[in-house]
């Protein structure tokens, strides 16, 4: 045991500044540079690539933060991956850390950070030796393309590490984490090139690939659907944008006192969205993993799940758990009843999934009324008028966490489904979740910009 207790406290890290807090410009730096190495990264291709079976599946690349086929093809995912397996391990009670002290701390951030160097070594393995990422076949032998499956993953590696030691730069010396950044700036890539890209579309050399320039041309040369399209998208991107906002602002707050300092209490926050985007983000997985597994089965001749007609589902499952356009299908003037079944069956799949792993998360991740009534009787707090009592507590809390996980739940899932279903610029979940990253990222930085210019609140904020 003190071995392996000593290869955790010696993992290779990311040194913490030596000054108790950065200032606002240091922070801004370090979270620009690896921001500008992020994209640099993504724009670097793997060197003896040949297909790319993975770049159909732009859906996951979004969630994980990654731009197959690049050094970056992992993304976040091995240290999401980690992360999530061993929060619902501690959660549960399988594994159990004591996180208030320093030395338990300091044994979870090892575990999970040897396990996000295992999922590293593993994905990359997958990704590569499933045929996800194959070699050209260009070189001929067994032995030559089994070298250069190894080049491959050592690549993937390389790029999994260089992502895992950013996301420590930006937790130790940026703002927010790298995780949430890396997401956030895929996402807004990927919208503002569907925005504002000037370059030719395949299928109409005359119009544009981004919206915009697209719905000026279009206009010009008085092509009406094409602009009802374009703008369409735009319409649909920004009220989902404004809707994502507002929920995210959105709280229940429940007064508390300190037990031992008379008339002295706080307001104990609990957001609309109580799980955040975490339901959708696994919903969109699901589908992800669906989706791949209906296209491998089809390739081995057994297509129960669907079948796929280039990169669309045409049949079974897995096509009625892909989003229709429908707003497209309007403007067009080509709607259906099939569809509008379709996007209703989408949205309710979204929507139920949601609240389902909504309840899950709540239930596992240490939520629920239970803990977060432990949690509220360690810091000293109680209801005011109330004795001191954690059953008390629990049941007050239960009365406001229960119905926030559900329509919390409801509300993402359908904001995500209906970005989908109405054309957006990007997919549902990939706005929900540089939305709310953003947000977050905002606060964060507004607080730490505030402290900057009044020392007394920063005095007030450290004590």
């Amino acid at each position: 045991m003190s071995f392996f207790k000593n290869i955790l406290m010696n993992l290779p890290e990311v040194v913490k500044p030596a000054q108790k807090r950065l200032s606002f410009k240091e922070k801004l730096k370090w979270t620009g540079i690896v921001l500008g190495l992020f994209f640099i990264l993504g724009m670097i291709p793997l060197f003896g690539l040949g297909e790319n079976a993975l770049q159909q599946f732009e859906y996951l690349s979004l969630i994980l933060g990654a731009e197959f086929g690049s050094l970056i093809s992992l993304g976040i995912g091995p240290i999401v991956t980690a992360s999530i397996v061993l929060q619902l391990l501690n959660g549960s009670g399988i594994i159990k850390f004591d996180l208030t002290s320093a030395d338990g701390k300091r044994t979870f951030q090892g575990i999970q950070k040897l396990l996000a160097i295992f999922f590293i070594i593993f994905e990359a393995g997958i990704y590569v030796f499933m045929g996800g990422l194959a070699p050209a076949n260009a070189f001929l032998g067994t032995s030559t393309y089994f070298s250069l499956q190894l080049i491959l993953i050592f690549q993937l590696i390389l790029g999994g590490f260089m992502i895992m030691f950013m996301d420590e730069v930006i937790s130790k010396w940026g703002f927010g984490s790298g995780i949430s950044l890396f997401i956030a700036a895929g996402v807004s890539k990927s919208i503002f090139i569907r925005a504002f890209s000037p370059l030719a579309s395949p299928t109409n050399p005359n119009i544009a690939t981004g919206a915009i320039p697209a719905l000026f041309q279009s206009l010009a040369i008085g092509d009406k659907i094409t602009a009802g399209l374009m703008l369409g998208g735009i319409i649909a991107t920004i009220l989902v944008f404004v809707m994502a906002v507002y929920g995210q602002a959105m709280k229940v707050e429940i007064p508390l006192s300190f037990g031992r300092v008379r008339g002295q209490g706080m307001r104990w926050p609990l957001s609309f969205l109580y799980t955040s985007n975490i339901p959708v983000i696994l919903v969109a997985a699901l589908m992800a993993n669906i989706q791949l597994w209906a296209r491998l089965l089809q390739n081995w001749g057994h297509p129960f799940l669907g079948t796929f007609s280039g990169n669309t589902p045409i049949s079974g499952l897995v096509a009625w758990l892909y989003s229709p356009n429908i707003l497209g299908s309007i403007i067009k003037g080509s709607i259906t009843f099939s569809q509008v079944g379709h996007a209703l069956v989408y949205m309710a799949f979204m929507m139920g999934g949601s609240v389902l792993f909504a309840w899950f998360w709540m239930q596992t991740a240490g939520m629920d009324a239970k803990s977060q009534a432990k949690q509220i009787m360690s810091s000293g707090l109680q209801i005011p008028g109330f004795r001191k009592d954690q059953r008390v507590l629990e049941r007050l809390l239960k009365r406001y966490i229960i119905p926030l996980t559900v329509m919390g739940g409801l509300a993402v899932g359908f904001l995500a489904g209906l970005a989908d279903v109405a054309g957006a610029l990007s997919r549902g979940t990939g706005i929900l979740l540089a939305v709310m990253i953003i947000y977050k990222l905002y606060e964060e930085i507004a607080q730490h910009h505030m402290m900057d210019m009044n020392p007394v609140l920063r005095k007030f904020m450290e004590h």
